[in-house]
């Protein structure tokens, strides 16, 4: 025989219940089964409400009218459990209270509601059904609200029922409900309907316990909160056992126990899929390894303290007696040993009691001052993880402090296998996913706002969004955009903006500070985020510490807050190492070439670096490599470099040399010198009186800097050609080193003066290497080669 459950949602409307009698009629073709029912829908919550209604003297009357109205208690006779129910609701409003045992024969009767509706709904459909009362079989004791089975004497009783119930009857058995042996009603506790159906399969011997529910079976973790959460398959009655032990919502450990004894099979399936396979819990072994993450929420950490204590024996003892005495289950324990300190978790309900009761127990030492201080922490979560083995555990541990959530307290069983770890309640779902990314490897998420969305922001975007998938398919990285802003307004997403992100900017960004960016990333629990500057702004450089401090990566192609004051350069990383983040510049210097992460492998290896120099400009390469050689004036070649989007928007950027002197000084940072932008000798390529006229003036004026260029040009000697070169030199190993940019004539045949379009060229100078420089070289300027390198840069913070 197979013992089939169905939970108050699978019988919660006209159409559940269809799904209930085809799955019925299908199991029922196939030999003998039983079935075990919850209550309707939220039939056990109203009746408590009504119940509460009553205690206070307010119009229960209405609410119960609403309840015996619902449309499906007309399918079947129900009138004596109606009775029932008025009588003890108008009892409890006659005293204004009501215990334990009242509250049991009420919610009693919504258990008796719904055995005896889809019996009768059985039975028009051609079945041979009888409503069954459990209480009539299942023995109990006297614990009210939670009661325990006499397993022998109930199986004695229900053995010698299902011997006298004809073979070809279904058995529509109530769940959750029991009776004392003087024939008082009870109720067996949280999960109850789930423990009734597993005792009937033990008392049966059933081939099969199939306990269909709202879910497929049991995933790796709630896939409310966890969207690539993936269902398992298998799990061994030991890991089921630790997943209700630590609060998995479909499965408790009193379900699991009478199962195992039999070694009757589970099942968790799903009423609107019957197709699904769902979860097979058995005693067959499984791989090894991390099985699942579940969550407790509604629980409350007492923590006591007690210093003067240390080394008194029996402090440990009082503590769990004066619980114990008041039947509080205590869950995660962690107990300091360098001071007499312990934590635990209780029920949320049943805080306050426990304080009160520990208070009790050590008032003699709180006189004496050897107990400081017993204390409630309220919102928190614990999050266990199944399976996992401490070795391991590093991973996802780093994962959090780095996703800026760090555990209040964390322990692991005897077995080393399981560990649990207390979080504030509002960092939960976010620390379920950063755990769930980090252990499963499955499509790990990374959260992106992308700040400046022209030429190079808006190809980034595009080239994230064309690539996203095979990414997720090769990497196990899903890349999220949820945030595009400008220096004015933000387009926020928490699902990720989609390939018509221009339009939705046009129609749905809103005006917003930093901050604004920071509160959506923590409401929506978004994990793993990573902030992009592809501005030129110098004002968006003041948002990169409050974005670190609020758990954001940096990643710039944004060139000044590598290269404003010394004292912001050095702020910026110690904030970083505080908060464990990372800050990712690679295309500051070289578009996509990789020359910084050269730079700093070389320095951090102990290579004396003793000179670098190049061109380090693209704009500026593809002008004077034009220039040079082709009898065109100067502007007409500008023209074209800033068609082609070579060069900053207002070129002059690029002219005057500053944006190679940043270049420069950024790597003679990587290189600990302590240079300031001002110290950097750069030679200005624009006329005096063009330096200040503003941008669109100055576009207009193109034509004024040839007779300038063409000057210098005559004065060329033969076989060279014009490179506007940055150089850092000097006695490297001191605080500070000399920077120089210029424009200069090199010979044709040099490597810089080889250079082609829009390269660029660096040589690197050590002391090993001697004269023979270390040379890279390509592509240094363009869109569509910076942004490639910003997405380089996000590609190696999602590997970290």
């Amino acid at each position: 025989m197979k013992i089939l459950k169905f939970g108050g949602k699978s019988l919660a409307s006209g159409q559940a219940f269809d799904n209930v009698i085809n799955i019925i009629t299908d199991k029922a073709n196939q030999g003998r089964i039983a079935i075990v029912v919850s209550a309707i829908g939220d039939t056990t919550d109203t009746l408590e409400n009504i119940l509460e209604l009553a205690k206070t003297q307010q119009d229960y009357n209405t609410a119960f009218e609403a309840f015996k109205n619902r449309s499906y208690h007309q399918l079947a006779d129900i009138k004596k459990e109606l009775d029932v129910l008025s009588k003890l609701y108008e009892g409890v409003s006659l005293i204004e209270d009501y215990n334990l045992k009242i509250k049991d024969q009420v919610l009693a009767q919504g258990e008796v509601i719904s055995s005896k509706i889809l019996a009768k709904q059985l039975t028009d459909r051609g079945f041979k059904a009888v409503a069954v009362d459990s209480r009539q079989f299942f023995i109990t004791d006297n614990n009210f609200g939670s009661a325990q089975a006499n397993e022998e004497l109930s199986k004695e009783k229900t053995q010698a029922y299902f011997k006298s119930l004809d073979q070809n009857t279904i058995a529509v058995v109530t769940g959750f409900i029991g009776s004392t042996e003087k024939g008082e009603t009870v109720t067996l506790g949280r999960n109850g309907s789930n423990y009734s159906a597993a005792l009937l399969a033990n008392f049966t011997n059933a081939d099969e316990l199939q306990n269909y529910t709202h879910v497929d079976g049991i995933y790796t973790a709630n896939p409310d909160w966890v969207k690539n959460a993936q269902k398992i398959e298998e799990l061994h009655f030991d890991e089921a056992n630790e997943l209700a032990n630590f609060g998995a919502s479909i499965l408790h450990a009193k379900t699991i126990l009478p199962l195992v004894e039999n070694n009757i099979p589970l099942r968790i399936l799903n009423t609107l899929n019957p197709r699904s396979t769902g979860t097979l819990i058995s005693g067959k072994q499984t791989i090894q390894g991390i099985k699942s993450l579940s969550v407790q929420s509604d629980v409350a950490l007492i923590q006591f303290e007690g210093r003067g204590l240390l080394g008194i024996a029996g402090v440990d003892a009082r503590i769990f007696t004066a619980l114990a005495n008041e039947e509080i289950s205590v869950g995660v324990i962690s107990q300091g040993s360098s001071e007499r300190g312990i934590g635990f978790i209780v029920e949320a309900q049943d805080a306050e009691l426990a304080a009160e009761a520990l208070q009790k127990e050590f008032q003699n030492d709180f006189y004496t001052k050897d107990v400081n201080r017993i204390s409630i922490l309220k919102d928190i979560a614990v999050i266990s993880i199944i399976g996992q083995d401490l070795s391991t555990f590093d991973k996802p541990y780093a994962a959090l402090v780095k996703n800026k959530i760090v555990p209040i307290l964390f322990n692991n069983t005897v077995t080393g296998k399981n560990v649990s770890l207390v979080v504030k309640k509002e960092e939960a779902k976010k620390a379920l996913n950063v755990i769930h990314g980090q252990i499963f490897g499955i499509a790990k998420k990374i959260n992106i706002a992308v700040f400046g969305h022209g030429l190079v922001g808006g190809t980034l975007i595009d080239q994230v969004l064309q690539s996203a998938e095979s990414i997720a398919v090769k990497k196990n990285i899903a890349l999220n955009i949820f945030a595009i802003g400008n220096s004015k307004k933000v387009l926020l997403s928490d699902n990720g903006i989609t390939a018509n992100w221009r339009d939705q900017l046009v129609s749905d960004s809103i005006p917003y500070t930093i901050k604004d960016v920071v509160d959506f990333a923590n409401q929506n629990h978004l994990e793993n985020l990573i902030a992009i500057d592809n501005t030129a702004s110098g004002e968006f450089v003041k948002n990169y510490i409050p974005l670190v401090e609020n758990g954001f990566d940096l990643i710039s192609s944004n060139k000044i807050g590598n290269t404003i004051s010394y004292d912001f350069y050095k702020q910026l990383r110690d904030t970083l190492k505080a908060n464990h983040k990372e800050y990712l510049y690679e295309t500051n210097v070289g578009a996509g070439l990789p020359l910084i992460d050269t730079i700093k492998l070389l320095h951090l290896s102990g290579e004396n670096i003793t000179k670098i120099k190049g061109v380090f400009s693209g704009s500026l390469s593809y002008i004077f490599n034009t220039y040079s050689v082709e009898n065109r004036p100067f502007s007409a070649v500008l023209k074209e470099a800033i068609d082609k989007g070579f060069t900053e928007p207002d070129p002059r950027e690029d002219l005057s040399g500053n944006d190679v002197g940043r270049k420069l000084l950024i790597l003679a940072r990587e290189l600990d010198l302590q240079n300031e932008f001002e110290e950097i000798n750069i030679q200005n390529l624009i006329p005096t009186d063009l330096q200040t006229i503003d941008t669109p003036t100055f576009l207009q004026s193109l034509e004024k800097l040839n007779p300038y260029f063409d000057k210098i040009k005559e004065g060329l000697k033969p076989n060279t050609v014009l490179r506007y070169v940055g150089e850092l030199s000097g006695d490297l190993q001191k605080d500070k080193g000399i920077l120089e940019t210029k424009l200069v004539e090199v010979p044709t045949n040099s490597a810089l003066g080889q250079l082609k379009g829009s390269d660029s060229l660096f040589e690197i100078y050590t002391e090993s290497y001697g004269e023979n420089p270390i040379i890279i070289q390509g592509a240094g300027a363009g869109a569509s080669v910076t942004a490639r390198g910003v997405f380089g840069d996000i590609l190696r913070l999602a590997d970290k």
